[in-house]
């Protein structure tokens, strides 16, 4: 007999079928017992009556909670039963996998040990639904880019994670033996997208981990995350890759909505709606002075610079004048960007870049590259970078490359940021940082 989902049963009224799944709840009667059996695809009731078969109701009364049972049954309509208003009539019953008791963290419990702890039992944790829900969400989102991007010419890449040179900040590499050299831990695929474009594919994207030497314990960040990035030629300012961004986001939004809007609601209290279009844009110039406007400080280390308080205000603000959950952040100073990004040509002290800021969240850096490799170079030694290691890369500029641009957006912090999340640990499969490698 072949396996029927529990979301499949309302088909099956009057049918025998075969359930699998996780023992959720065992409620034992005098007379009658009470199995909730929860799958991938929801939970069931399943009534026995002991005295049908007195073995079989004395295996079930050892069954511990979160075993894994195969059950067979007839589906019957049971309107009182609040799981549906159908509950399975229990004929076989087989034991899978034993859980051992007491569970070291209960998946049903109505409170919660610390999130730390449930890292410590993920695989435990990830048996609540929500977290189900979260998982399915996710899938649907990173879909949605996928088809976005797919619809408007984009081809897919993979590059290497194992590299011989820094990509951005050398403070932020992680180093590993190379056989009799050493290699680092890609920081972004940037270096390589920006390659696709040297050769021609015009639009690439790219859905992939990204590792971050960075000892912050901070609760949006990770040592080791899921990046999307993307790259797309022949723009005229970072102007076209906002635009590009924002009409995505827009999109992501919508599918996801379609799909999980109830679920998001139940589990996490949200309304979830696609953002409207454009989001509003402040140059960094501009940022400042509302932030001094505003009564925010910032921190004198962050000169050029913004810091998480300071994006928080900016988003109050953003809220309240704009009624907007999404601005982008442009113009940024060159002192603080990477020496690829392309300066204005009647400002070279500023870049044509961007951050896309969420919720008061940082969760995309963007901007047009410097194509031209004269210049490319020549800012690389403004940036007090020695040539030779990153040769390769500026090689790609040598022999014609296309005017270009793009943005790397992190996978977590969108999820984090749409669901209302209070950490990011809570938004990803197993969460890396600088004192948790396990599980």
């Amino acid at each position: 007999m072949e396996r029927t989902l529990i979301a499949h049963l309302p088909q099956a009224i009057g049918q025998k079928v075969k359930i699998q799944g996780f023992l959720h709840t065992l409620r034992d009667q005098k007379t009658m017992q009470f199995l909730i059996l929860r799958d991938r695809s929801g939970m069931v009731q399943v009534a026995f009556y002991k005295k049908a078969d007195p073995a079989l109701a004395e295996q079930i009364s050892r069954l511990t909670n979160e075993s894994v049972l195969t059950i067979t049954g007839t589906v019957v309509e049971n309107p009182i039963v609040k799981l549906g208003g159908l509950e399975v009539q229990l004929e076989t019953l087989q034991v899978e996998s034993l859980a051992e008791a007491p569970l070291p963290l209960d998946p049903t419990a109505e409170v919660l040990p610390s999130l730390d702890y449930r890292l410590d039992w993920r695989f435990l944790d990830m048996r609540r639904e929500p977290v189900t829900a979260f998982f399915e969400i996710q899938t649907t989102l990173e879909m949605a880019f996928r088809e976005y991007w797919l619809q408007h010419g984009f081809i897919e890449i993979h590059s290497p994670k194992l590299m011989g040179s820094a990509s951005e900040s050398g403070a932020e590499l992680f180093e590993v033996q190379y056989f009799d050299t050493k290699a680092y831990l890609a920081q972004s695929p940037q270096f390589y997208k920006q390659m696709a474009m040297a050769a021609g594919f015009e639009r690439v994207f790219e859905i992939g981990p990204v590792f971050r030497a960075d000892p912050s314990f901070t609760s949006r960040h990770m040592t080791e995350f899921t990046g999307l990035d993307m790259e797309m030629s022949y723009i005229e300012s970072h102007e076209d890759v906002m635009r590009f961004l924002e009409n995505m986001l827009h999109y992501v939004y919508q599918r996801v909505a379609e799909k999980h809007a109830a679920d998001i609601e139940t589990h996490f209290g949200v309304q979830i709606e696609a953002p409207s279009v454009p989001f509003p844009r402040i140059p960094m110039a501009e940022a400042v002075e509302i932030l001094k406007r505003e009564g925010y400080t910032l921190p004198p280390e962050k000169k050029g610079d913004i810091d998480p308080g300071g994006e928080r205000t900016l988003a109050q603000y953003v809220r309240r004048e704009f009624n907007h959950d999404f601005f982008f952040l442009t113009d940024w100073p060159w002192t603080v960007r990477p020496f690829y990004h392309m300066r204005h040509p009647e400002r070279p002290d500023l870049t044509r870049s961007f951050d896309l800021i969420a919720k008061g969240t940082e969760i995309v850096t963007g901007a047009q590259r410097e194509h031209r490799y004269p210049i490319l170079r020549e800012q690389a030694l403004e940036k007090g970078l020695s040539l030779e290691p990153i040769q390769f890369y500026l090689d790609f500029f040598r022999y014609g490359c296309p005017p270009h641009g793009g943005f790397g957006l992190g996978l977590s912090r969108l999820m984090m940021v749409m669901l209302n999340l209070p950490n990011i640990r809570e938004a990803v499969f197993l969460f890396r940082g600088p004192n948790r490698l396990h599980p």
